[in-house]
């Protein structure tokens, strides 16, 4: 099983959005990470249920992807993942029509809008799932507690913290 640490955004049913967005372009760009340069893969867009997703990784940082084919792994500190994680919502930022959106490590089960509802009202409510965009019209519907902030015009979110050292081990 793949542990990712990627951008994962969530179109709801807006086929048309999602695929603009795949077709951004990641083949020339490149993050950096302390002294590393580390180039994307190309986005993947999946359906789930009857949502369309979008996943954007970075190569050779997630354990077990088969998108790194042999790459070796880079063993990068949080405070080096943390700025991976700021240039991804930079990316972010560059799309429109979507509905929720994370960065860190498998965020898709926060991106639900149904699971959002049902199995993470406390920490919507008391702002602790840091990172996560909302689109205002999901932002509203969630009739959320906690003040967040604008991350671009039409979207809300709880700003993204970084990533803390983790308990996970290397393969």
């Amino acid at each position: 099983m793949a542990i990712c640490f990627e951008l994962v955004v969530n179109f709801g049913d807006d086929a048309e959005a999602a695929q603009v967005a795949a077709q951004v372009e990641t083949k020339q760009r490149v993050l950096r990470a302390d002294a590393h340069r580390i180039p994307l893969h190309r986005p993947l867009m999946a359906k789930v249920g009857s949502c369309f997703e979008l996943s954007i990784l970075q190569a050779a940082v997630s354990w077990r992807s088969a998108l790194d084919g042999g790459l070796s792994r880079l063993p990068l500190s949080a405070a080096e993942l943390t700025e991976l994680g700021h240039q991804l919502y930079d990316l972010l930022a560059q799309l429109r029509g979507f509905v929720a959106a994370k960065v860190g490590w498998d965020p898709e089960s926060f991106l639900d809008p149904g699971e959002l509802r049902r199995e993470w009202s406390d920490e919507l409510n008391d702002g602790s799932i840091h990172g996560l965009v909302l689109c205002e019209e999901l932002y509203a519907e969630l009739d959320l507690r906690a003040d967040y902030e604008v991350f671009q015009p039409g979207y809300r979110w709880m700003p993204y913290r970084g990533e803390e050292p983790s308990g996970l081990i290397a393969d």
